[in-house]
């Protein structure tokens, strides 16, 4: 099997995982080694570096989403229409940890300020560096058999995590990647057409 063909069984096989348990798969130090492996080498323009990640297990990936539960039953503010909210919030919960991924807005502006001529881009590809992090994380953490989802409650809990863990105020939050052990495995994915998405000119 080619390289290549390795990469993209990895990439085929990463998919969107609800239903996780807190039953540890791997070691907490080997979590942390692949988030710090991927910090340091996923790339980024003129090599910012301005990802920032926080790990949350245990108890403080708990607290996490009892936060977010409880700020967002505030804006629902009706018990009948939060239950399918408080089940999703649940079912991450249930999950061994999260990793928070943001991004250092004091970086994004030195650039800014360093290189005029880019300004307006640099808020653009720092999003394509969280995302491609982001990536990264969540095929790796595949790998080592941990089923993981993409959520976005940023930024009605920023405040909230900022407090919590003493985030610097620099830090926006871009996004929460709960996981744990695969209790059940995701559902048949749909495809659209490639040849109303990719264009070959030779």
């Amino acid at each position: 099997m080619s390289n290549s063909s390795s990469f993209f069984d990895a990439v085929k096989n990463r998919r969107s995982i609800y239903a996780i348990s807190k039953e540890q798969v791997i070691s907490d130090d080997k979590i942390t080694e692949i988030v710090n492996e991927a910090v340091k080498h996923t790339p980024a323009s003129f090599n910012s570096q301005s990802a920032r990640v926080v790990v949350l297990l245990g108890e403080n990936h708990d607290k996490l989403w009892n936060h977010t539960e409880d700020i967002l039953r505030k804006i629902v503010n009706n018990e009948e229409n939060f239950k399918s909210t408080a089940e999703k919030i649940e079912s991450f919960r249930a999950g061994y940890g999260t990793i928070l991924f943001f991004e250092d807005t004091n970086v994004v502006a030195g650039l800014q300020q360093q290189f005029a001529a880019y300004a307006d881009n640099f808020p653009i590809w720092s999003e394509q560096s969280s995302g491609m992090l982001q990536f990264v994380i969540w095929t790796a953490l595949e790998l080592e058999g941990l089923g993981a989802s993409l959520q976005h409650y940023n930024p009605i809990i920023d405040e909230a995590i900022t407090s919590e863990w003493g985030i610097p105020e620099n830090w926006r939050l871009r996004a929460q990647m709960p996981f744990g052990k695969i209790v059940a495995p995701a559902g048949d994915k749909q495809f659209q057409p490639l040849e109303e998405r990719v264009k070959v000119f030779k």
